[in-house]
C-alpha cells in the first residue's frame, strides 16, 4: 500500500543473497541464472506458508505459541529490513510489527469461523477446512501483492524522475554503427545489445529507485579535495559516446551473460583529476545506494582504456534496472570488480585497506574480462539439413580488441579463420562468421579468438570462479542425411 515501507520479504531476501555459502550461491546461479531472485522469492514464501501451516494446526490447542512464532518472523523481518541503508530500524520495527498483527488476527477469524476446522472433526476434515481456507487466502494474497507490487513499482519509478530526464548531446558523438559491423546472419547476436535484451546481473533483490530529488554522487576518500556532484551538476560535464562490452565473471564459456552498449558518460578520470589524487590513491571504490562495492585498480582509469561515469545507454537514460541515475563503466574488467549501478559514492582508497563486496566471498580482487568467443549458430543439439550453412558468433576482449577467431568444423578437420565484422571500437565486441558446407553425420564445432595482445583463448576448462571462466566453446550439432 505504501511504497515507503519496506517490504520484509525482499529484506529477507537481501540478508540470504548476502550471507548464502558460496556453494549454494553458485548452485542457484547454475540453475536459475538471471532468474535466480525470483526462486528465492518463491523459496522464501513456501517456507513461509509450511511454518504457517503447521504454525495454523498449532494454534487451536497453543495460540500462545503460535504468538512467539509470529513475533519471531516479525523480528526476522524487522531485523533483514533495517540492514538497508535506506530503511530507519523504526520503520522495519512498524512494518514488522503490522505485518505480523495482521497474520495474527487474520488467523484468530479463522479459527473462529472455522476455516480450519475443530479438534472434533477429526484430522480429515481439519485438514480439508484448513488446505480450502488456506487456498483461498494464498490465492487472494498472490493476486492482489502482484498486483500491489506492480502499482508501487511503477509510482516509484515516476518519483525517481527518470521520465523527465532529457540526456545533452555528448561533446564526442559516435556516428552510426557502420553496414560492415553487422555480418547479417540469421541467429547472430546483434552489434549493440538492445537496452531490454542486456544481461542483469546483481545483488540487488529489488531494483533500488533513485529519485533525483535527493540523490548526489560523492567523490570522497583518499582524494586532496572531495565533493559531490548533482544529477544536473554530471549532466553539465564533458559527456562522451563510447562503445563498450560488459561480462559478468558468472558467465560460462559460450553463455549469454555478456553485451555490448553505446554508453553515454563522464570520464571517469577528469571526475578524480577534479578531486586531486595522492599518491596513497591505489583503489576505486565504486559504492551503489544499496551499499554494494565494487573495487579496481586507480591504474584501469587512467592506462587509456575507456571508464566512464555513466548516464545514457543506446540512446536512452539509463534503465533503472542499468542502475539510473548513474553507473560505472570500465572497459576490460568484470562487472563485479567495476561496474557498479545505482552509483552515490566514488571512494579512493588503499589497494589493501578495503575488501569490496565479493571478494570476502571467494572471488578474486583483480578481474580482467578473458578473451572469449561465442557459436550462435547453429544452436547446440541442432538438427540441419546438409548443404551450405554459415557458423557465426561474436568474439571479445575489451581493451584489447580481437585480432581473429577461429574454428574447426569437426573433430579432426583443421582449424579455419572466420571473417571478422568491422570493430566499433577495441573495447567492443565482433561478430565472426565462416561458411561451411555441412555433410551429414554428428558434428562437433569448436571457436577460438586471439586478442589484440597476440594471445589465443586458452583450450584449458576453468569454471567461472574466481576468476572468469576459460575453455573453447562447443557444440554438437545433426547434420542430417541428403
Amino acid at each position: 500500500m505504501f511504497g515507503a515501507v519496506p517490504s520484509l520479504v525482499e529484506g529477507v531476501g537481501a540478508w540470504v543473497i548476502d550471507n548464502a555459502p558460496k556453494p549454494v550461491k553458485d548452485f542457484a546461479v547454475a540453475v536459475f541464472g538471471v532468474r535466480d531472485k525470483v526462486a528465492l522469492l518463491v523459496g522464501i514464501a513456501l517456507v513461509a506458508i509450511i511454518l504457517g501451516a503447521a504454525a495454523g494446526m498449532l494454534a487451536r490447542r497453543r495460540f500462545g505459541a503460535v504468538v512467539a512464532v509470529f513475533a519471531g518472523f516479525g523480528a526476522a523481518g524487522a531485523l533483514a529490513a533495517a540492514r538497508d541503508q535506506r530503511v530507519s530500524a523504526r520503520t522495519a520495527a512498524i512494518a514488522a510489527a503490522a505485518a505480523a498483527l495482521v497474520g495474527l488476527v487474520v488467523l484468530r477469524l479463522l479459527l473462529r469461523t472455522g476455516a480450519l476446522g475443530s479438534v472434533e472433526e477429526g484430522v480429515g476434515g481439519s485438514r480439508r477446512r484448513f488446505l480450502f481456507g488456506a487456498g483461498a487466502l494464498l490465492g487472494l494474497a498472490a493476486l492482489s501483492g502482484a498486483i500491489g507490487r506492480n502499482l508501487i513499482e511503477r509510482a516509484k519509478r515516476v518519483a525517481a524522475g527518470r521520465a523527465d530526464v532529457v540526456l545533452p548531446s555528448p561533446a564526442q558523438a559516435l556516428p552510426p554503427a557502420p553496414a560492415a559491423a553487422e555480418l547479417g546472419v540469421e541467429g547472430l547476436s546483434p552489434i549493440v545489445t538492445p537496452n531490454s535484451g542486456f544481461y542483469r546481473i546483481d545483488t540487488a533483490f529489488a531494483v533500488p529507485q533513485v529519485g533525483l530529488e535527493d540523490w548526489a554522487l560523492k567523490v570522497k576518500g583518499a582524494v586532496d579535495r572531495p565533493y559531490s556532484l548533482t544529477f544536473g551538476d554530471l549532466l553539465d560535464l564533458r559527456l562522451v559516446e563510447r562503445d563498450v562490452t560488459l561480462s559478468c565473471v558468472s558467465n560460462e564459456v559460450g553463455g549469454g551473460l555478456v553485451g555490448n552498449a553505446r554508453w553515454l558518460g563522464a570520464p571517469l578520470s577528469e571526475i578524480l583529476d577534479r578531486a586531486g589524487l595522492p599518491s596513497g590513491a591505489e583503489q576505486v571504490v565504486g559504492r551503489s545506494v544499496d551499499g554494494f562495492t565494487a573495487g579496481f585498480p586507480v591504474e584501469a582509469v587512467f592506462d587509456g582504456r575507456e571508464a566512464l561515469v555513466a548516464v545514457g545507454m543506446n540512446g536512452e537514460p539509463l534503465p533503472v534496472e542499468h542502475g539510473f541515475p548513474a553507473r560505472l563503466v570500465v572497459s576490460g574488467l568484470y562487472g563485479y570488480v567495476s561496474a557498479t549501478k545505482w552509483l552515490s559514492e566514488i571512494e579512493l582508497t588503499g589497494w589493501d585497506h578495503f575488501d569490496a563486496y565479493w571478494i570476502p566471498r571467494g572471488w578474486a580482487k583483480e578481474a580482467p574480462i578473458k578473451t572469449q568467443s561465442r557459436i550462435d549458430t547453429p544452436r547446440a543439439g541442432a538438427a540441419i539439413e546438409p548443404g551450405p550453412i554459415p557458423v557465426a558468433g561474436v568474439a571479445w576482449a575489451p581493451s584489447r580488441g580481437i585480432s581473429k577467431v577461429e574454428v574447426q568444423l569437426g573433430d579432426d578437420a583443421p582449424w579455419v579463420e572466420a571473417e571478422l565484422s568491422e570493430a566499433l571500437a577495441v573495447d567492443s565486441w565482433v561478430q565472426w562468421r565462416v561458411d561451411w558446407q555441412a555433410e551429414p553425420g554428428r558434428r562437433r564445432i569448436r571457436s577460438r579468438a586471439t586478442d589484440g595482445d597476440g594471445a589465443t583463448q586458452p583450450e584449458e576448462i576453468s569454471p567461472a570462479a574466481p576468476d572468469g571462466a576459460t575453455g573453447w566453446h562447443t557444440v554438437s550439432i545433426e547434420v542430417g542425411a541428403a
